[in-house]
């Protein structure tokens, strides 16, 4: 009896028109819309977590400009698979084919000789390549191919967006229309997903299955219900990857060293990528210590730079020593939410004028126009502080960062408060 084909699969869309999402980037008049109308588009990098579409546009794009599809996974395959796609698209372009689409799924799994021996077939024009990617490109493709490729970043899911790839299920699914499923709250289905479309196609297909036999109405109990009783199923799909760094990034911003290990543990024996785990810690370091803990970026970067030093399997005591440290420091979330705010503020007044005391004045006319007449030098004051506005002047008075309460940070607070005064409260 052959194998049910996945929900997630029977919904995968077959026409950007039914695809969810990413509307930046393929929405009418966004940059990708425009070169699939054009029939030309670039080799390209697609950066964005599990879940959001990757694969399905890089396979939409094939289709709807008629070009040859050929997909590795950077986990089951090697240079030799690399060279005979390449070999394949060579001939291709012999007998004047069209240029084949290559998509590469987890291209930051690639090591460094995979990359190179992409390079040539790219700036040939044999192949346009399509990695994706959830990690930063910066960090794990080759700068050689980098430059070769255009990175499109790939936004997470709204509920919104969610909720509408539930109800396109039930209302396009022969097997789900049949039940008639009623979905009383959605709340469950969302929390489970975290975000991933696939993940939540995946539990609505476990529920859907259940409720075939007990119910049709479906609430948040139900479905954490039958998730529960069906874990062993559920995490055989290898989502349970996402659930355990997030567990591992919580107890750590929880300031428990020992769930934390743990953690690291689990993650070293599902065979986690070193540097994966390393590239948390440090953005850890900011995002929930921040200035409460300097020493916590130090030591975070420096375990970085150990672990791509020292490999494997020592770095697992450089990641321990590093782990362990950040769970029990003092946590701060003032630096993200002070970034946050103020991109919030940009976003929400715009491009505000530099006030004309700050501006540089390298001309005759500019310092005709006073720009920069009434800057005053902080080191030429008492205290290298001097009370003055920086900020455009619309946004007057405005604080954005905004010192935890601990003891590093409360030193912070005092120094801020003994220069601007009211604007520091302890």
């Amino acid at each position: 009896m052959a194998t049910k084909i996945p929900l997630a699969e029977r919904m995968r869309p077959k026409n950007l028109s039914e695809y969810i999402g990413q509307s930046h980037i393929v929405g009418e008049g966004a940059v990708l819309y425009n070169a699939i109308q054009q029939k030309n588009i670039p080799s390209m990098i697609l950066w964005g977590p599990p879940g959001v579409g990757k694969t399905t546009l890089a396979l939409l794009f094939a289709k709807e400009i008629d070009r040859p599809f050929f997909s590795l996974s950077a986990i089951q395959s090697g240079v030799k698979e690399v060279r005979e796609v390449i070999e394949k698209a060579r001939q291709l372009f012999e007998f004047n084919q069209e240029q084949p689409i290559l998509f590469i799924d987890e291209i930051h799994r690639f090591s460094k000789s995979q990359q190179d021996s992409l390079l040539g077939a790219v700036e040939k024009g044999l192949v346009t390549l399509i990695g994706a990617t959830t990690e930063n490109p910066s960090f794990e493709v080759i700068s050689a191919l980098l430059s070769r490729c255009q990175v499109y970043v790939l936004e997470s899911l709204s509920e919104e967006q969610l909720v509408s790839i539930i109800q396109h299920a039930l209302q396009n699914d022969e097997t789900l229309r049949e039940q008639q499923l009623e979905i009383k709250e959605y709340e469950a289905l969302l929390r489970l997903s975290g975000g991933d479309a696939r993940r939540l196609l995946n539990v609505l297909e476990l529920v859907a299955q259940a409720a075939h036999q007990q119910k049709t109405v479906i609430d948040n109990d139900f479905v954490l219900k039958q998730v529960q009783q069906n874990m062993a199923r559920y995490d055989k799909t290898g989502e349970q990857h996402y659930d355990i760094i997030s567990a591992f990034i919580k107890s750590i911003r929880g300031s428990d060293p020992n769930a934390a290990v743990y953690w690291l543990a689990r993650m070293i024996a599902g065979g986690e990528d070193p540097k994966f785990i390393a590239r948390r810690l440090l953005i850890l370091a900011s995002e929930d210590i921040g200035n409460a803990n300097p020493n916590a970026l130090l030591l975070a970067n420096n375990c970085f730079q150990a672990v791509n030093v020292i490999g494997w399997p020592e770095s697992r005591i450089i990641l321990s020593q590093t782990v362990t440290y950040l769970a029990s420091s003092a946590k701060s979330n003032a630096a993200y939410e002070a970034i946050n705010q103020a991109q919030a503020l940009v976003k929400r007044t715009g491009d505000l004028s530099v006030p004309l005391h700050l501006r540089n004045a390298p001309t005759k006319l500019m310092k005709e126009l006073d720009y920069g007449t009434e800057y005053q030098y902080a080191h030429a004051f008492p205290g290298n502080f001097v009370d003055q506005e920086f900020m455009p002047n619309e946004l007057s008075g405005t604080k954005l960062y905004d010192p935890g309460h601990n003891a590093a940070e409360d030193k912070i607070r005092h120094s801020l408060r003994e220069k601007w005064k009211s604007k520091y409260k302890y």
